[in-house]
């Protein structure tokens, strides 16, 4: 739950903030732990729905760019020498996006009230990530907090350029796919039914038409037709088109999917699935052992524990199968094994990751050879998409003209057959 306090620290200033907690009594003894002594803690009140602009409230996201330019920001004014909480009240300031501001006020009141900043991130989940969290934390622990901050922010900087590459790829197609289905269902209720009535003018009611003529015109009287539930079910839906009562079923269903997608055994089987199908395996894999390469290697690199580094990188790769793995793979590291030697036998990680962990092992430099795995990956991912848009157009084209091309046929050669009978007759 979500609740909102105020407190009041070792110096005596009252402070004002929000927090999640299972209950009143765990928040409390959080506070207690953080020498603070509350006054008041009450659970907050649910916002008004946002269609995530300024319309009803700022929207609670935060760009990966933004986030970029913040933690580089942080790691100069901390390499400066400027106290932490004066560099997170600066930054609040510069920060465009109001929600931003919001979290960068709560982090800094935090860490005036001397929580270290790690633990302040951990309590906004939605804009730090557990990967970025644990590397702040192991950055205050091992005292290269800006250097780390550094490193995070070309990570971050390049998940935004992968991310933005699939989104680019992705929008040809989904806006060709959007058309298409809207032009289909159009044509269907609103072209097809006339053309239809045009057929058995004529040729009559018992004209010979073809097999995908009669598919079309049997699918558009279908949509067309009043609710296949009729009046003697449910007499308020009697008027309403089968295609309405279509769309209500998928759209309930796609609510269903995603609900039951998103608990961990829809998700790790969702996941599963989509390393089955031969494209798309191919790229989440390539990101799945490019992130995995760059976090393990920024983690061991601020000497946090391979343990400790599986179990947040796990967390980070974004696949709950490759995450099973590697939990597998961390229970085989503490009792004594190596970790190629595990990764080394899993279907998904190719030979050579495993092959260059080994090397990493025997010389000390696991996070130098995996930066260069990531580097590798990253390149490669990069050339599959550009490779993969270049394809989806005249592929997208090709299926467009064809379901064009079918439907005319479908219409227009019967048309013809039966005017050219009539001409003759």
């Amino acid at each position: 739950m979500q609740f909102t306090y105020k407190a009041i620290n070792k110096e005596g200033r009252t402070l004002s903030g929000s927090a999640e907690a299972a209950s009143k009594q765990a928040l409390l003894g959080t506070l207690k732990r953080q020498q603070l002594h509350p006054i008041l803690i009450e659970a907050a009140k649910p916002k008004r729905f946002s269609l995530g602009g300024d319309l009803f409230g700022p929207s609670k996201k935060v760009k990966l760019s933004d986030l970029v330019v913040f933690t580089r920001q942080l790691s100069t004014m901390i390499s400066a020498g400027v106290p932490l909480a004066r560099s997170l009240s600066a930054l609040q300031n510069d920060a465009n996006n109001p929600y931003f501001r919001e979290v960068l006020g709560g982090v800094a009141k935090e860490v005036e009230g001397g929580v270290p900043l790690g633990d302040a991130f951990a309590k906004y989940p939605n804009v730090f990530s557990e990967v970025y969290v644990n590397m702040v934390r192991a950055g205050e622990e091992g005292g290269i907090l800006d250097e780390i901050l550094k490193r995070l922010a070309a990570q971050v900087e390049q998940d935004a350029s992968i991310r933005k590459k699939i989104k680019s790829a992705m929008m040809y197609p989904t806006v060709i796919l959007t058309v298409t289905v809207v032009a289909f269902f159009g044509i269907m209720l609103f072209i097809v039914p006339k053309l239809g009535k045009i057929l058995t003018s004529l040729g009559g009611p018992h004209a010979q038409l073809p097999v995908y003529t009669r598919v079309l015109l049997s699918i558009s009287d279908f949509f067309s037709k009043p609710t296949i539930l009729g009046p003697t079910h449910l007499p308020l839906f009697s008027k309403i088109p089968n295609l309405i009562l279509f769309v209500i079923i998928l759209g309930i269903g796609l609510v269903y999917l995603v609900r039951y997608v998103r608990t961990p055994a829809g998700q790790y089987k969702f996941h599963a699935l989509l390393l089955r199908i031969p494209v798309v395996k191919t790229i989440i894999l390539k990101i799945a052992i490019a992130r995995f390469s760059r976090t393990f290697a920024s983690l061991m690199g601020a000497g946090v524990s391979v343990l400790d580094a599986l179990d947040v990188t796990g967390a980070a790769i974004g696949n709950r199968v490759i995450e099973a793995e590697l939990k597998a793979a961390a229970i085989e590291v503490k009792n004594g094994k190596q970790l190629s030697e595990p990764i080394s036998r899993s279907p998904h990680f190719p030979p050579i990751v495993s092959q260059m962990l080994l090397v990493g092992e025997e010389t000390g430099q696991i996070d130098t050879v995996l930066v260069k795995i990531a580097d590798f990956y990253e390149e490669e991912v990069t050339v599959l998409i550009d490779g993969l848009a270049a394809v989806i157009e005249p592929v997208m084209i090709i299926f467009l003209g064809a379901g064009v091309g079918l439907i005319a046929a479908s219409v227009m050669g019967p048309i013809a057959n039966l005017s050219k009978n009539v001409g003759n007759n």
